[in-house]
């Protein structure tokens, strides 16, 4: 009788893992569900758990032009120039052009902030449209360039990213 009362305590933690999406974008659709999530670390310091979310997808399939939301929980504070940086670097690793990361930095350092500790930045991939970005459940603003969106999630998603294990944790794969 005793171990029924664990459960709930147990689905409470459990709960807490799950990095909950901004309201405005839950509004938007209510079929938005968690893909999967990972942690990012860079040399043993944790610096964000990641949590991917799709929207129409009920198959257990994960689809290309399908809405995502990845939602980043900061482990640290961290500059939002930083985070530019970072982002810009890795989409260059990716294949932008110079020309594009000009013109994407200056939209990035629109819309990202500083974080701290505990801080969600979540981006909702808007398929053929842009990206819309969230700072605690509160709109940053939109970019809309369907190239920088699938870049910038790309990031994350794509086989060449730096980060293959957060990718792998994202995507539920499993490795070679």
């Amino acid at each position: 009788m005793k171990r029924w009362r664990l459960i709930p305590i147990l689905l409470a933690l459990v709960a807490g893992n799950v990095l909950a999406l901004p309201d405005p974008v839950r509004a938007g659709r209510a079929d938005w569900r968690e893909w999967g999530s990972g942690e990012m670390t860079w040399f043993g310091f944790a610096l964000y758990r990641a949590t991917l979310w799709v929207s129409g997808q009920d198959d257990g399939v994960l689809r290309e032009g399908v809405p995502l939301a990845l939602a980043l929980e900061y482990r640290r504070d961290i500059p939002g120039e930083r985070i530019v940086r970072a982002s810009v670097d890795e989409m260059r690793k990716l294949g932008a052009t110079e020309a594009q990361l000009q013109g994407w930095e200056a939209e990035m350092r629109r819309v990202f902030p500083d974080v701290k500790k505990g801080d969600v930045l979540t981006g909702v991939l808007l398929p053929g449209q842009g990206a819309r970005f969230f700072h605690q459940n509160r709109l940053l603003g939109d970019v809309t360039d369907a190239a920088f969106a699938r870049t910038f999630f790309a990031i994350w998603l794509d086989p060449k990213t730096s980060a293959p294990d957060v990718r792998l944790a994202l995507l539920r794969l499993k490795a070679d």
